[in-house]
C-alpha cells in the first residue's frame, strides 16, 4: 500500500462534512496518514476501506474510525452518503486513548443507527456551520460526547511500540525532502533513527522499499511539472531529484507505464487529472502533499 503523509495545517484542528443530502458523494480516497482522528459515519452507501493492512467492507448503518497515524484508504463501491468528521486529538485530549491504544477493528457495525449517536453527529453538523455564541465549547462538549459514547462501542489494544508515530516523522520528511540527494543513511542522521529499524518500517507499515518510496514520490511530482510546465523532460527530471534522466525514465515507466514524454502528450487535453494525486476534500485545512 503506498501511502502519502497529509500534513495538517494547525490553524484547523476540526473539520466537518455532512453529505446526507439529496445527491449522494464519493467518500473514496487514496492511500494516506496524518495525525488526525477520522470519522466517516455511513447512512447509505457501500465503502470499501484498507487501514493497516485489514480490509472492512463498510455499509449504510456502520462508522469508521481511523485513529492517528493509522493508513487508511477508502474505495467507493457505490456513492455514500455520510457525515466525516476529522480532528486533532488535542480537541479531546480528555479521551486519551486516541493517542494510546488502537482500535481492534475500525468498523463499528450498525454505529450510525444508534439513536443517542445520530442525536449527537446531529447537533455536532448543525453547530459547525453556525456563528452561534460559544460555538467552540459547545462543540467541544458535544464532540467528548459522541466520541465516549463511541468508545463503549469499541474494543481497544494498547500501542506498545512508537512506530506508528515513527511513521508519520518519516513520511513528513520524506514528502519535505524528496527533491534532495536522499538516503537511508540521510534519514538516519536527521530523524536519529537508525537506518535499519526505517528500512523495517517502510517494509512492514507501508509495504514498500525505501528508494520505490522516495521515487514514487518524485514522479508524482514530475506529473504534475509534465501537465503544468513548460518544463523540459530533463529540467523536470533535475526539479524532482532524479540524478540521470536514465534513472528517471526507468522509474517513470515503471510507475506509469510510459515514458514522460508519452504521459504529456496522452494528458494534455487533461489538465486536472494527475493520477495518484487527487485533490483532497480538505482542502480548507489541509496542505497538498507535494
Amino acid at each position: 500500500m503506498q501511502a502519502f503523509y497529509e500534513k495538517p495545517n494547525h490553524n484547523h484542528d476540526f473539520y466537518c462534512r455532512n453529505c446526507t443530502g439529496a445527491s449522494s458523494s464519493i467518500l473514496g480516497y487514496r492511500s494516506h496518514l496524518h495525525e488526525h482522528i477520522e470519522l466517516a459515519m455511513l447512512f447509505d452507501g457501500h465503502t470499501h476501506a484498507t487501514i493497516d493492512s485489514t480490509e472492512y467492507d463498510v455499509y449504510g448503518g456502520d462508522i469508521l474510525i481511523v485513529f492517528p497515524n493509522q493508513i487508511h484508504d477508502f474505495r467507493t463501491i457505490q456513492k455514500e452518503k455520510y457525515v466525516l468528521l476529522k480532528l486533532a486529538p488535542e480537541l479531546i485530549s480528555e479521551l486519551r486513548q486516541f493517542t494510546t491504544a488502537l482500535p481492534c477493528s475500525n468498523v463499528i457495525r450498525g454505529g450510525s443507527s444508534d439513536p443517542e449517536l445520530r442525536a449527537l453527529i446531529e447537533r455536532i453538523t448543525g453547530i459547525y456551520g453556525s456563528e452561534e455564541p460559544y460555538k467552540d465549547a459547545i462543540l467541544h462538549g458535544y464532540l467528548l460526547a459522541f466520541f465516549g459514547k463511541l468508545l463503549q462501542k469499541m474494543e481497544l489494544r494498547d500501542v506498545q511500540s512508537g512506530d506508528y508515530h515513527v511513521v508519520g516523522l518519516i513520511m513528513n520528511y520524506c514528502s519535505n525532502n524528496f527533491r534532495k540527494n536522499l538516503s537511508l543513511s540521510v534519514l538516519e542522521k536527521e530523524l536519529h533513527l537508525n537506518k535499519y529499524y526505517i528500512s523495517h518500517i517502510l517494509s512492514n507499515k507501508l509495504h514498500i522499499g525505501f528508494n520505490d518510496y522516495i521515487n514514487s514520490l518524485r514522479i508524482s511530482g514530475a506529473c504534475k511539472y509534465l501537465l503544468k510546465s513548460d518544463h523540459t523532460i530533463t529540467e523536470i527530471s533535475e526539479l524532482v531529484g532524479f540524478n540521470t534522466l536514465r534513472t528517471f525514465n526507468r522509474a517513470f515507466i515503471k510507475q506509469m507505464g510510459c515514458t514522460p514524454s508519452e504521459y504529456r502528450n496522452k494528458r494534455k487535453d487533461m489538465p486536472h487529472e494527475v493520477p495518484s494525486q487527487k485533490k483532497s476534500i480538505y482542502s480548507n485545512h489541509i496542505q497538498e502533499e507535494l
